[in-house]
């Protein structure tokens, strides 16, 4: 054999490994309709058009026998975007089975397990959807850090917070904020039983406390949460809204011998995700992002990069947690939103309050006040269209809880007009008006925002140092974003009266509570 021909077999060679390689780089399959829902494309299951498929990046719409085509590398997810009217099968624990990793020698050995070898990337990577009723209208929970320390804890959450939710009728998934734990990852499947009792999917945000603290770098920190969730950032839409889950936690533990820490932002390949999904987006829907870290935390230049994203979309909204206190922060110009009304950030109320600190109550559960003078509990988002509403609900109170009133009981009427009335607001926004009135007939007193801490939590925590009370040590002070005041009337006549306190929040809706006062 001449040296040309030697050549040329190499070349063809060199050829057919490339090519057997670049095919193992493609990931390819199908997004079928699971008729008998086994999770298995079978022969007579079609494919479903026009659904959205990622590896994390790309964003691609599958064809008309709904195949896919995208690249890969060895640590890959893929994952399929839930389209409005189709659902993702549910696996026991009702968290969403809508991805597939691609780790052929899996997660490194760390002190949580991660994901197994996958081994060779499969001939196709199909994703089932099954068809459901999707009203324009439906309601979303929104859970800020569950974080439970251990089986105790998890055991407080099923009390005060998801027995009260069991069998709802009224949310149509719950979205979890990240702090799902304390540190502790082997309890994410516990946790994820018990919230599954509600009965609706789970959708997973990664906090910092969901994460591997052994990792040398933030792209191994999530390999536990990948196993138990999937990708640590995805889409997902219902009726009008497209909800997009980020990852802001960017871990670095540069030195075994250091603790490593983390700070928020999202990276140049999450945004290209976003950016890549939004292009596929109706430009009239509302588009949702969910995060654990506040958005006004997020670098700068990533927080613009994310804003000129949803530049063209007229409705948005965004929601976080982390900070175990309730606010919210109102996106303007000034603060490099491009919208023509400022972007709406709501800080959420936890789950677990103040990290399920302070003295039990008579059925054990620690009342974990927040800082802000809040009660633990959670958010429901009701949805109409690309429009929305958003109700705060304290663990095991009634819905109509909204306000807590610092009035004396008894007062003397040389001291009215010195005497101050506070109340917090625990959703309350500067898009507040608060109002109160002595009696039926006296006229309704504007009250001012005021920036102080709530008197109620402050007591607790003087009596907690005070007395050494039992339970965890409550958090320190801070001024309450959701205080109002005004003095009482100088005029009142001696005798007992109702004082009425009304609240017209940032939707328009009024909420009513009283206190009974005596003039002496």
């Amino acid at each position: 054999m001449n040296k040309r021909r030697v050549g040329w077999l190499v070349f063809v060679l060199w050829f057919l490994f490339v090519s057997a390689t670049q095919a193992q780089r493609t990931a390819t399959g199908v997004v079928f309709h699971d008729i008998n829902r086994n999770g298995v494309r079978d022969s007579q299951e079609p494919g479903i058009a026009n659904v959205l498929v990622s590896n994390q990046r790309e964003v691609v719409r599958t064809d008309k026998q709904g195949r896919y085509r995208l690249p890969v590398e060895d640590d890959t997810i893929l994952f399929v975007i839930k389209p409005r009217g189709w659902q993702v099968p549910l696996n026991e624990n009702r968290l969403p089975q809508h991805y597939y990793i691609h780790k052929p020698k899996g997660s490194p050995k760390l002190r949580f397990p991660g994901v197994p070898p996958t081994g060779e990337l499969p001939a196709s990577v199909d994703f089932a959807l099954v068809p459901q009723r999707e009203s324009e209208r439906f309601t979303a929970l929104i859970f800020g850090d569950t974080q439970p320390r251990d089986l105790t804890e998890v055991g407080y959450i099923a009390r005060d917070v998801v027995r009260e939710l069991v069998g709802t009728k009224q949310a149509q998934f719950v979205a979890l904020l990240g702090d799902i734990l304390f540190d502790d990852l082997d309890l994410f499947a516990p946790l994820n039983r018990v919230i599954a009792q509600i009965g609706v999917p789970i959708y997973a945000v990664l906090g910092n406390h969901d994460i591997d603290f052994e990792s040398p770098n933030d792209e191994h920190s999530d390999e536990t949460f990948e196993r138990v969730y999937g990708p640590p950032y995805y889409a997902y839409e219902y009726g009008r809204v497209s909800f997009i889950v980020l990852d802001d936690v960017v871990w670095s533990r540069p030195n075994p011998q250091q603790r490593g820490g983390y700070v928020a932002g999202l990276g140049e390949k999450q945004l290209q995700f976003v950016q890549n999904y939004l292009r596929h987006v109706p430009r009239n829907n509302l588009v949702v992002l969910m995060m654990h870290i506040p958005l006004w935390e997020i670098p700068e230049q990533e927080r613009k990069s994310l804003f000129e994203a949803l530049r063209p979309f007229e409705h948005t909204l965004s929601f976080s947690a982390h900070t175990h206190i309730q606010t919210h922060y109102f996106f303007q110009r000034e603060q490099g939103w491009f919208g023509k009304r400022p972007h709406h950030h709501v800080n959420a109320v936890t789950v677990s309050g103040s990290w399920w600190t302070g003295v039990p109550d008579p059925t054990g559960i620690p009342h974990t006040t927040m800082r802000d003078g809040a009660p633990n509990g959670y958010l429901l988002v009701d949805f109409d269209g690309n429009r929305y509403t958003i109700r705060y609900k304290a663990a095991r109170y009634p819905e109509d809880y909204q306000m807590n009133i610092y009035a004396p009981d008894f007062v003397s009427a040389s001291q009215l007009k010195e005497t101050r009335v506070l109340v917090n607001v625990f959703f309350g926004s500067e898009r507040c008006r608060v109002e109160m009135r002595v009696g039926d007939s006296g006229e309704w007193i504007p009250m001012a925002r005021v920036q102080e801490p709530d008197p109620a939590y402050a007591e607790m925590k003087k009596l907690e140092e005070q007395y050494n009370l039992p339970g965890r040590r409550l958090p320190g002070l801070m001024n309450s974003p959701h205080l109002w005041t005004a003095n009482l009337p100088a005029n009142l006549t001696r005798g007992v009266h109702v004082l009425t306190v009304k609240v017209t929040d940032l939707f328009g809706r009024t909420w009513y509570d009283r206190r009974i006062l005596t003039v002496r």
